[in-house]
């Protein structure tokens, strides 16, 4: 049985890659802060006689990371999710703003794919790193998310260029905002469900996986 690994599997776009993903025959390994909602995705996935197991992980913490990837063992898939955003004119933003955004969004990123490397070299399988098109272009008020997705696109397209010659490989996603609770503590979007829901998102990125550089949905 194929193996993924999810950041940020509680909720949102990484629910919806852990349900798809599962449905489609994975051992789906959910990371996260938060137990409680990782529990309600893994009591999904069993009830539709999945298999899914809780890794609980702080992408920010050096250690968290390593101590969750040790649990995990063998590793087909890992798909970097996790990521939060803070959106505002520029001025606005404070350094605790700042740290939290760089430290999820940039620092977490590293560390997970720097902890997730041995098994997918080992296994020769893939990585996913979710930017988003936050990190294609500028938005206005959103100019501390862009900054950390464009490190992000960065981050994922050096690395396509390190390892061009490897048996593995890692594709940069990249989708336009979802109807999730990601909007949740923030006014940015007035009307998040007038967006695409995360399941049909999920879907196209599970469909499109086999390695490719590039996954755009809504470009």
């Amino acid at each position: 049985m194929p193996t993924v690994a999810i950041t940020g599997a509680g909720t949102g776009l990484g629910r919806a890659l852990a349900l798809e993903y599962a449905e489609q025959g994975y051992r789906v390994y959910l990371l996260g802060r938060r137990d409680d909602t990782l529990h309600l995705v893994q009591h999904k996935i069993l009830e539709k006689g999945g298999i899914a197991e809780i890794v609980l992980c702080d992408v920010r913490e050096s250690a968290s990371v390593q101590i969750a990837f040790q649990r995990i063992g063998e590793l087909d898939v890992f798909i970097n999710n996790a990521g939060v955003g803070i959106f505002g004119d520029v001025d606005t933003y404070t350094v605790d703003d700042i740290d939290h955004t760089l430290d999820t969004n940039v620092k977490g990123t590293i560390l997970t794919v720097q902890s997730a490397l041995p098994l997918i070299r080992e296994s020769k399988g893939r990585i996913l790193t979710i930017i988003s098109t936050a990190g294609l272009r500028g938005k206005v008020n959103e100019s501390l998310y862009c900054s950390s997705k464009f490190a992000v696109r960065g981050f994922t397209e050096s690395l396509q260029q390190e390892w061009a010659d490897e048996d593995f490989t890692i594709t940069a996603v990249y989708m336009g905002g979802m109807n999730t609770p990601f909007w949740n503590k923030t006014d940015h979007v007035k009307d998040p469900s007038r967006l695409k829901g995360p399941e049909v998102v999920a879907k196209q990125i599970f469909q499109e996986d086999d390695g490719r550089k590039e996954i755009v949905i809504d470009r």
